[in-house]
């Protein structure tokens, strides 16, 4: 069977919730080789082995730290002629769409960008993709080259398959340009204890309804309880109520959550564009006629203040 190179999105060592999700898509298509560069690169081998992973192809050196993509391009071009893949898989992040489109341009091949799905086909692996704000949904596949994909988080499920996981070193020379820009500092986002936004299971937002910045306490009371990310509208974050990293839109991210409670929200496309393509959505709104309501799969009329406290009340009852 063909190899899938999936880039391996990790901290340390430790493998973010996407890359396991793109091993799970990558066993459709091919036999999954794994690519994990940087610091703990090796430390990822059990973990993408038990997630389906035959090979994992590891790479440390100090540019992956120390500068921008590039590196991590020259990498993965290495390991694309290593292993001549039938498809390149990569998690759908700001550094990883610029990694998948740096690589499709060096190869000469397209890319398919924010796919939700994948499966196999005759002529290779058809994606599937939300366009237009998720009005509708399209099925496409590379007609030239190796297909370069980028793939949604939260778009498949992680499943646990024992793969061989042979780990083997990658060979590296970096480019001229892979020092061009370097970074000369970082300051760690204050973590707040809930899950990644882009990454969560549930995503519990709040909009122009939630009426100022000291009242996104309720909405953070209820995703608490869940175990929730909290995400905003452009109206909130514009307002200053909440942090543009928070926003979900068109402008901001893009989720595709299991469970989507969009509160005091009234539905404008810049935000339905990039929560759009979640599994269940459920609005809270007191405007019986707001948009949101079109998309839903449940909807309460209400006023926020009265509904989400014993929303919240009663999934902490439940939990107790």
């Amino acid at each position: 069977m063909a190899e899938v190179l999936v880039y391996v999105d990790h901290l340390d060592g430790a493998v973010r919730k996407p890359t396991l999700e793109l091993l799970t898509l990558a066993r459709r298509i091919g036999d999954p080789v794994a690519v994990a560069l940087g610091a703990g690169a090796a430390d990822t081998a059990a973990v993408l082995a038990e997630h389906g992973a035959v090979r994992v192809l590891t790479a440390d050196a100090a540019e992956f730290g120390d500068y921008l993509v590039v590196p991590k391009v020259d990498a993965l071009q290495a390991a694309f002629a290593v292993v001549s893949p039938a498809a390149v898989l990569v998690s759908s992040s700001a550094e990883g769409k610029e990694i998948a489109a740096r690589l499709a341009v060096r190869i000469g091949s397209g890319i398919i960008t924010d796919a939700v799905d994948l499966e196999a086909g005759d002529q290779g692996p058809v994606a599937t993709q939300s366009a237009f704000a998720a009005s509708f949904t399209t099925k496409s596949r590379i007609t030239h080259g190796t297909p370069v994909i980028t793939v949604k988080p939260n778009s498949a499920p992680v499943e646990a398959v024992a793969g061989a996981g042979a780990v083997e070193e990658l060979a590296v020379s970096f480019s001229a340009q892979a020092t061009g820009t370097k970074v000369l500092s970082r300051t760690p986002r204050e973590s707040t204890g809930r899950p990644e936004l882009t990454e969560a299971a549930i995503v519990v937002s709040g909009g122009r309804g939630v009426n100022g910045a000291e009242n996104f306490a309720v909405i953070e009371a209820l995703a608490d309880s869940l175990g929730a990310a909290v995400g905003a509208s452009r109206a909130a974050v514009d307002a200053g109520w909440y942090p543009h990293t928070n926003q979900v839109g068109q402008t901001g991210k893009s989720v595709s959550p299991q469970l989507y409670i969009a509160n005091g929200i009234s539905g404008a496309i810049q935000h339905r564009a990039g929560m759009q393509t979640s599994k269940t959505i459920v609005a809270v709104n007191k405007d019986a006629e707001a948009p949101i309501f079109d998309l839903v799969d449940y909807g309460v009329v209400g006023d926020l203040f009265d509904v989400v406290p014993q929303l919240t009340e009663e999934i902490n009852t439940r939990k107790g």
